[in-house]
């Protein structure tokens, strides 16, 4: 029999340190970003800094096909819910909008300004701002603490307005965190203050989907085991719970590259997210 525990749990969730080149990141992020919206913008295409909310981080941008759009994709950013905002990640919306959707981006305040139970109110805020913009399906996506969030909305005790809630057709969460109980060991929590409370109510894999859910854990294969534990553990659960569900082990990528597949309207990661 194997047995298996972590000693190093700070380690275990470390992704820059345990990455060859892992400094090249956010700014490998940032300049096709910032190509993107600048491509969309003088094409009329990006309207930037929508207000969902009074906070000042509560703003989303929202990027548009050319033609009228067969639904609306929403991408939420990860970073420990306490690093990055909406305009590192543009160039991801360019996958989902050239097959004809609209791609809605919100920031969202970080901790320790907010609590992860606050942020959660926020992105369904801001979905909802977004969804009364684009008529259609709903598709939400997110990476690593953005899976957390997207994966969150189609939890049983999600934030959503029923009807917004009854537009998503899929979710995609892409190295999502779905259990943050592991968490609270790591020095990350001294600005996160999960408690056990929290934990509970708002990991996904400790509540139930709601009805009709279909879900994608998508991960790379090169990412640090808890990442790869976390995903397979979401869908493992939700199976048992009713939910249609997919893992998908991408190889050859790790944490920060992952996302890549959003940026190519061909790649499966797309496909995935706007299949149906």
């Amino acid at each position: 029999m194997l047995e298996h525990s972590i000693s190093d749990w700070d380690n275990a969730y470390a992704n820059g340190a345990n990455i060859a080149g892992g400094d090249r990141w956010p700014a490998a992020w940032e300049k096709p970003a910032r190509f993107f919206r600048e491509r969309l913008m003088a094409e009329g295409r990006a309207r930037l800094d929508i207000a969902y909310g009074e906070e000042p981080r509560n703003r989303l941008d929202l990027f548009l096909p050319g033609t009228t759009p067969k639904g609306l994709v929403v991408f939420i950013h990860g970073g420990y819910w306490m690093e990055s905002d909406k305009s590192c990640w543009s160039y991801l919306a360019n996958g989902a909008v050239s097959r004809g959707f609209a791609v809605a981006m919100p920031s969202y305040t970080l901790c320790p300004e907010a609590r992860i139970g606050g942020i959660v109110k926020e992105i369904a805020a801001a979905i909802g701002t977004a969804a009364a913009m684009i008529d259609g399906p709903l598709m939400l996506t997110g990476h690593s603490a953005g899976g957390h969030l997207a994966s969150r909305m189609v939890s049983d005790t999600s934030p959503l307005n029923p009807d917004v809630a009854r537009r998503i057709r899929r979710v995609v969460s892409i190295s999502g965190l779905h259990d943050l109980r592991p968490l609270m060991v790591t020095e990350m929590n001294a600005t996160l203050a999960i408690d056990e409370r929290e934990a509970i109510a708002e990991s996904p894999a400790l509540l139930r989907p709601m009805n009709d859910t279909h879900i994608t854990c998508w991960v790379g294969g090169g990412e640090r085991s808890e990442f790869l534990r976390q995903s397979a553990l979401l869908a493992n659960i939700w199976t048992g719970l009713g939910a249609a569900t997919d893992s998908v082990v991408e190889p050859d990528r790790h944490h920060f590259d992952v996302v890549d597949g959003l940026a190519d309207p061909d790649h499966p990661l797309t496909r995935a997210l706007i299949a149906g």
